[in-house]
């Protein structure tokens, strides 16, 4: 990659030989599901270009993590799974590993922060492992599963930090070869880079002059960090919605595939991410979560330069919860133009509010909720102050009734 500190190259044998990922692919056969790649018609005409989706969260547990932990425990000698397994996730890699566990008949517990999303813990129960609440983030509870570690001999399954698991991982590539056609430009989310570095050597190997590019959340940017550095570093603090991609330190075997293997790495905010989940869910039927949404923001967001030929990118995972599901949905609702909170200042006479709101709605805009106050430090005595949450079809008419409203008197701020 360019525009960074150079960085050491790194020796041939610390980077993944495709004959590892394709030994990865027979062992998880029969396993790890061969996911389809969805061509959507209606993503493809709102970008402008041809846009196939790899629908990596049809996987079973609902990612791809279940390719890497199940080559992981099934390459390891049955010596070291006496003991059992352990652990910790916020979520995806606690499934894979739990399954994972599960067909290698062995006993699995996984720590999890306290805040960890309640159908994940539920998954990952249903799989069969016992799940540890510790510390506030994935960081206590990775100390936490350390320290069973040294207690019982358990063996501990790293989320990304490992050979194995990032061949497993790269089975996609070599699906994904089989799958696009030769001119494809390939978007794939970065939280550790597992994923991003097995996919980018399979598909190095396979198409040698292919373009794969990485995207991360701007609030949890640890690889790009990694590479301005010339090695990983622990981020300060780390920010965003996608908790499938919130780490904040890469390591030296991810940050070393990175460097050899992807064209390039972008961010995205949140409001791309939740744009981009609104998108799948409207245009492809696609349930993903946060972090599964985020290689599409990228492409939405126009990051991903004139791509020659379709571009593919990989949905990572589909495990969102209903309530977050329903926040980011009004999140990228808002993002995209099509919710707006408007304010405005009005007389406190009878009939004023009810004026107000016949001309919000001979524009055609739909109330979805209303506020009415009279005290505020902004407020006249003979004031009160309506909040409103409204739909709108889209930019231009949030703009034209704003500037409607202006004409016929009402001093209006959208928040």
């Amino acid at each position: 990659m360019a525009n960074h500190p150079p960085i050491p190259d790194a020796p041939a044998s610390q980077l993944l030989r495709i004959a590892e990922i394709e030994q990865a692919r027979t062992t998880i056969a029969g396993v790890a599901r061969v996911t389809p790649i969805h061509e959507s018609p209606g993503l493809s005409r709102t970008l402008g270009h041809r846009t196939l989706l790899k629908c990596e969260h049809l996987q079973r547990t609902g990612s791809f993590k279940i390719r890497g932990a199940y080559h992981h425990l099934a390459s390891l000698p049955p010596a070291l799974l006496a003991n059992g397994v352990v652990a910790a996730s916020a979520g995806n890699h606690a499934q894979g590993v739990a399954l994972a566990a599960s067909l290698c008949s062995t006993p699995c517990t996984v720590f999890m922060p306290e805040g960890a999303s309640l159908p994940k813990v539920e998954a990952t129960r249903g799989y069969g492992a016992e799940v540890v609440f510790h510390g506030a983030s994935l960081d206590e509870a990775i100390d936490g599963a350390h320290q069973l570690v040294a207690e019982r001999g358990a063996h501990f399954v790293p989320p990304f930090d490992d050979r194995a698991v990032m061949a497993g991982q790269g089975t996609i590539g070599l699906e994904l070869d089989e799958q696009t056609p030769l001119d494809a430009t390939f978007v794939v989310a970065i939280g550790g880079g597992g994923l991003a570095g097995g996919m980018a050597a399979a598909l190095r190997a396979r198409r040698p002059g292919c373009r794969i590019i990485g995207v991360e959340a701007e609030g949890a940017g640890s690889m790009i960090a990694a590479l301005n550095a010339g090695t990983p570093v622990q981020l300060a603090s780390v920010d965003t919605m996608a908790d499938g991609i919130r780490v904040g330190r890469v390591s030296e075997l991810t940050l070393a595939h990175a460097d050899a293997f992807l064209d390039d790495i972008v961010t995205v905010s949140e409001d791309s991410i939740a744009r981009a989940l609104l998108l799948l869910l409207e245009r492809a039927k696609a349930v993903v979560e946060p972090a599964g949404a985020a290689a599409l923001a990228a492409v939405l967001d126009g990051r991903i330069d004139s791509p020659s030929g379709p571009v593919c990118v990989v949905l990572s995972g589909g495990n969102v919860d209903a309530i977050l599901l329903g926040r980011v949905i009004r999140h990228g609702l808002t993002a995209a133009g099509r919710f707006v909170v408007l304010r405005a200042t009005i007389d406190d006479v009878p009939g004023s509010l009810a004026r107000f709101l016949q001309a919000v709605g001979t524009l055609g805009l739909n109330v979805l909720e209303v506020e009415h106050h009279r005290e505020g430090s902004r407020i006249e005595l003979d004031q009160v102050s309506v909040r409103l949450t409204l739909e709108t079809r889209g930019p231009g008419h949030r703009q034209h009734m704003v500037d409607r409203l202006a004409s016929e008197g009402y001093a209006v701020v959208v928040e």
